[in-house]
């Protein structure tokens, strides 16, 4: 497995804290899930009086009932780090490198996987969708592309979709992928609070989209396609993926809970014969 990026170092804060700098937090992501005090009371088998005491400091929760809390509110495993240090508490989640040595056995299965998916191009990206790893297949997919766009590190995944000079001119409904990566983009930031895929987003959002007659969406095919479809050209073949994307269960670790797992599967005949081929 080619490494074309690492997940940042473990999350570092003093355990001091206390029940007025939680408060806020918590309000805060309970607002942004649109639940009240009295509905996260309920699931959370508590009293709306008690949810109002801790969001306003008046109640120090404990360790437990916290994560309870955070659980309901569906709080990304790094915040729940946050709502911890805040509260006073040590992290509960370690956050540990990729290229540490304890996680060979994650680096040998993903790229046991990864392997196994050919000739389907699978990539394993993190939360900004840099890419950790990918097989040969999607190499083979991106061949072509200026170098001074597969030299950047990381390697982001919306980066070489959508960049002008990457496989935007060769993906033919660009205007309806675009519109479904930046969807799937915004869904994510309005559950996450996270600073740098807003960043992602507000570039890979301003790169300039071709007319419509260069990327229009072919509809004259006669295939019955499930799912939105990626139509690219490679080679002078139209290739149709659809798109499969994979989380781990129940991660305990912050990098783990990170990272997806994306492969592209044929979307007709043609493409699965035209994948197979190139594997001979």
């Amino acid at each position: 497995m080619t490494t074309a990026a690492s997940i940042k170092g473990n999350a570092r804060g003093s355990t001091q804290g206390n029940a007025a700098g939680v408060g806020p937090l918590l309000r805060a992501w309970r607002e942004r899930r649109r639940v009240s005090q009295l509905e996260l009371a309920l699931r959370a088998d508590s009293s709306a009086r008690h949810i109002s005491f801790v969001e306003t400091g008046r109640s120090r929760p404990s360790e437990e009932f916290l994560l309870r809390l955070a659980d309901h509110l569906d709080v990304p495993m790094r915040d729940r780090n946050s709502l911890l240090l805040a509260a006073g508490y040590a992290p509960r989640f370690r956050e540990t490198p990729l290229d540490d040595p304890s996680m060979g056995a994650l680096r040998e299965s993903l790229d046991r996987l990864l392997t196994g998916y050919e000739p389907y191009p699978a990539l394993v990206v993190d939360a900004t969708y840099d890419v950790i790893a990918a097989n040969h297949s999607l190499a083979t997919l991106l061949g072509g592309l200026p170098e001074h766009l597969l030299a950047s590190q990381p390697l982001n995944a919306m980066r070489l979709t959508l960049h002008p000079e990457g496989l935007a001119p060769r993906i033919r409904n660009l205007r309806e992928w675009r519109g479904h990566l930046l969807h799937q983009m915004e869904r994510q930031i309005a559950l996450q609070r996270s600073d740098a895929l807003r960043a992602v987003y507000d570039e890979v959002a301003a790169y300039p989209v071709a007319d419509p007659g260069v990327d229009a969406f072919d509809a004259d095919t006669d295939v019955p396609y499930f799912a939105l479809p990626l139509r690219v050209e490679h080679e002078g073949q139209i290739l149709s993926f659809i798109s499969s994307i994979s989380t781990f269960n129940t991660p305990m670790d912050v990098t783990v809970a990170e990272l997806a797992i994306e492969t592209l599967l044929p979307a007709d005949p043609a493409t699965s014969k035209y994948l197979q081929s190139m594997m001979s």
